[in-house]
């Protein structure tokens, strides 16, 4: 009979080979860890649609666009200028077709980051990343810095999904030469219904992102924001990178979903306006009321470049509301090309080749003779239609009216600040006092031990004191009762701390009124001068109003 193979091994001096442990009775097997697995894509393939599509072109027309973006005659790129400080601003664009309903996506190619010159010394105040993109979408009308506010929603090149200024990082960095696909699902069927997704060259790059609230149910456009990159934009109808489902290029939306702007007419004559007012009467607050009502022109003036560098993530060491004067308000950026108003010369030069509307407001210049002429020259060939707007005297009730809510406003704001602050003074107060009151108990309690220890240690040495005496007089010392008496230990006296229930203070700052005596106000009191005293004590006697010798079309 043949021997058992272990034995076999054995005998020889070989190593058996080892047997598999068998699981035990009633053991389930254990699996291997398997690796997890990646989300499944619901987007699903579009269906066919013989519904009319958009007919025109989808482009950015140029009062769509910021002043210092470039775009080219052909292949769709788009471009930032980057000279005079330019560099350190953002540049916008906002698509002339939107859409409401259904699922449309955009393409994007990163093709070039760009490296201007920079300055060392202001390295430290360049709001980072130096280069970036944005992609996504926006209502019409809205600012063209998307993701600035709650009319607009993106992603950027860093990663982030942007709503009101609110980041969240759903997806990774892209560079040079990625396609990105914004893709925004409408479709109530879907179940990414009001959603957004960011796919990078045909992959996705993140999960749908939820719509704000704030921009469902509105007519929503292509938009991008960049800063020293150049661009290549992509409506379809074909796709550059396909996404793993089929879907619909914006350029292929069905008519009855989009809405398409209208490029003005060919032959329209565009105007540049020169507002003539004294100063402190109403220049701005008319200002205000002229864009809002003709939103279709562009503010040229040191207080647009502020507020044009804010939004593009500048900072001032004292803040942007710290000015001498609202006509010629300090840079302060602590960067050289931003504070010899270079930024003002580069403006000066491609305003007049921009087909826009503009209103040049310089409160000083346009009320003297030979500033103003010199300002007309700088337009001086091209076809634009130069008016000077005089607003001087009693002015009509709507303004009026607009400068007295302007005024209500502005004092409401400054008693709920006022509000504010001395609510967080009280409150200050009371801990202070609470925490002083909790310190002089804990010194009590303190004081209270440290006098038990010490009658404790004073009682201990007379003890000892009396033993020693016994034991010299060769007695037996005898504890005394009192002195076998434990003391009562004293209850600690715990205070308790009389919640003091603050004194409900009114949530809701008081609400004001304008006095009689502002009322009978035609201009409210703004707290920063148009002018500096220096400025309008040396040049008032030059004020004078506009003639048409000047060079203007129109007074």
């Amino acid at each position: 009979m043949a021997e058992p193979a272990a034995k076999r091994a054995k005998t020889e001096g070989e190593a058996a080979p080892e047997e598999p442990e068998k699981p035990a009775e009633g053991q389930a097997k254990a699996e291997e860890p398997k690796e997890p697995e990646e989300p499944v894509e619901k987007e699903e393939d579009a269906k066919p649609d013989k519904s009319p599509k958009v007919k025109d072109s989808i482009v950015f027309h140029t009062q769509d666009t910021t002043m210092n973006l470039m775009q080219s005659t052909f292949g769709n790129v788009l471009m930032p200028l980057t000279d005079g400080g330019m560099q350190y601003l953002l540049a916008g664009a906002r698509a002339n077709t939107g859409v409401k309903v259904g699922r449309y996506a955009f393409e994007v190619k990163l093709v070039e980051v760009m490296n201007p010159a920079d300055d060392p010394a202001a390295r430290q105040r360049t709001p980072m990343p130096r280069c970036q993109l944005r992609v996504g979408f926006a209502t019409e009308g809205s600012s063209l810095f998307i993701g600035d506010g709650e009319d607009s929603v993106c992603f950027d090149s860093e990663g982030s999904y942007i709503h009101n200024r609110i980041k969240t990082t759903p997806s990774q960095k892209f560079g040079t030469g990625t396609i990105v696909t914004v893709l925004l699902n409408l479709d109530p069927a879907s179940p990414n219904a009001n959603t957004i997704s960011l796919f990078k060259d045909g992959e996705r790059a993140c999960q749908p992102q939820a719509l704000p609230e704030s921009l469902r149910g509105k007519m929503l456009f292509p938009a991008v924001t960049f800063k020293n990159v150049t661009v290549h934009y992509n409506f379809g109808p074909a796709p550059l990178a396909p996404l793993p489902f089929t879907c619909r290029m914006l350029q292929e939306a069905t008519a009855k979903d989009a809405k398409v702007v209208p490029a003005p007419a060919k032959d329209a004559k565009h105007e540049v306006v020169f507002p003539v007012c004294l100063p402190d009467e109403g220049t701005f607050d008319w200002l205000d009321m002229f864009l809002e009502k003709n939103p279709q022109y562009i503010e040229l003036s040191d207080r647009a470049m502020l507020t044009w560098a804010e939004k593009s993530g500048l900072t001032k060491p004292k803040g942007f509301s710290a000015r001498s004067s609202n006509d010629k308000p300090e840079m302060g950026f602590g960067i050289a090309v931003l504070d010899d108003h270079s930024i003002r010369r580069v403006l000066q030069a491609i305003a007049p080749v921009q087909q826009r509307n503009y209103v040049v407001m310089e409160v000083k210049s346009n009320l003297m003779k030979d500033e103003r002429k010199e300002l007309i020259s700088k337009w001086a060939g091209s076809s634009f239609k130069k008016t000077a707007v005089c607003m001087m005297g009693d002015p009509p009730a709507s303004f009026k009216k607009r400068s007295q809510e302007v005024a209500l406003t502005q004092k409401q704001l400054a008693s709920d600040a006022e509000f504010k602050a001395k609510q967080e003074e009280e409150r200050r107060k009371k801990m202070l006092d609470k925490r002083q009151r909790q310190l002089e108990k804990e010194r009590q309690k303190a004081l209270k031990q440290q006098a038990k220890v010490q009658a404790e240690v004073k009682k201990q040495m007379d003890i000892a004191k009396k033993k020693a005496e016994a034991l010299a007089a060769g007695e037996e010392y005898k504890e005394e009762e009192e002195e076998k008496k434990e003391e009562p230990e004293e209850a600690e006296e715990e205070e308790k701390e009389e919640e003091e229930e603050d004194e409900p203070m009114d949530e809701e700052p008081p609400k004001v009124e304008l006095t009689a005596e502002e009322k009978k106000l035609v201009f409210r009191r703004n707290p920063i001068p148009d002018l500096t005293s220096y400025s309008l004590n040396t040049s008032f006697v030059k004020f004078s109003v506009p003639d048409k010798d000047e060079g203007f079309d129109e007074i």
